[in-house]
């Protein structure tokens, strides 16, 4: 089955001029924004995995400080991983992580989401997330904060037995969307979006800085 075309969105150029300026004034200083690299978008993300921004923080900035790079940690015995990982839970991410290293380490890092996509533990959403911040890969993140954003600008109304069913049916317009020059930094806006005013419970409609399309 062939994947399912990217869906026109009429207002496409003028929804991410309005989130791009948002997301420059009110994006959140997180440590793996500082420095952009693939082991930094790697690790931030498979921290951020089923765990809260504001709980990975310290965590990434001890990782990063003891392990700078895929080589660094390639060397690491999997107990001292897993010491390190200690209070973040689902101790499978740090092993896979670990794996993503030792597979990584001295060859040229993938740069597309297909590549990334052929590591374990390494999903669609991550993949997307990895090639569009740390190559530039106009690729969509569809994670369940994109999936709310896309669901209210879309006017989506059926209902879907899972968020793996939402992404799906929203993959279409998620990369009509994204915008093809600053897809990281777009990708980045669109879930800082859901995380900060599209929330689930009480969006902050007022202060949606794409609410004229939703």
């Amino acid at each position: 089955m062939s994947a399912p075309k990217p869906q026109p969105f009429p207002a496409a150029a003028a929804f991410r001029q309005a989130l791009l300026a948002w997301f420059a004034r009110h994006r959140r200083p997180l440590p793996w924004r500082r420095e952009v690299s693939a082991y930094r978008t790697v690790v931030s993300e498979l921290m951020c995995q089923q765990t809260q921004v504001a709980a990975v923080i310290p965590y990434f900035e001890r990782w990063v400080a003891r392990w700078p790079s895929f080589a660094a940690l390639a060397r690491a015995r999997e107990p001292e991983v897993l010491a390190a990982w200690a209070g973040l839970g689902y101790y499978t991410r740090a092993r896979n992580l670990l794996a993503l290293a030792q597979q990584v380490a001295g060859r040229p890092e993938p740069r597309t989401a297909e590549e990334w996509r052929a590591f374990k533990g390494v999903g669609p959403y991550t993949a997307a997330a990895i090639a569009s911040i740390a190559f530039g890969e106009p690729v969509a993140v569809v994670d369940g904060n994109v999936i709310r954003v896309l669901a209210r600008v879309t006017g989506l109304r059926a209902h879907l037995k899972d968020s793996a069913a939402a992404a799906r049916s929203l993959a279409p317009s998620a990369d009509a969307l994204v915008d093809p020059r600053r897809p990281g930094d777009f990708n980045q806006a669109m879930m800082e979006l859901g995380a900060t005013v599209c929330r689930k419970a009480a969006p902050a409609c007022d202060r949606c800085p794409v609410a004229r399309w939703c």
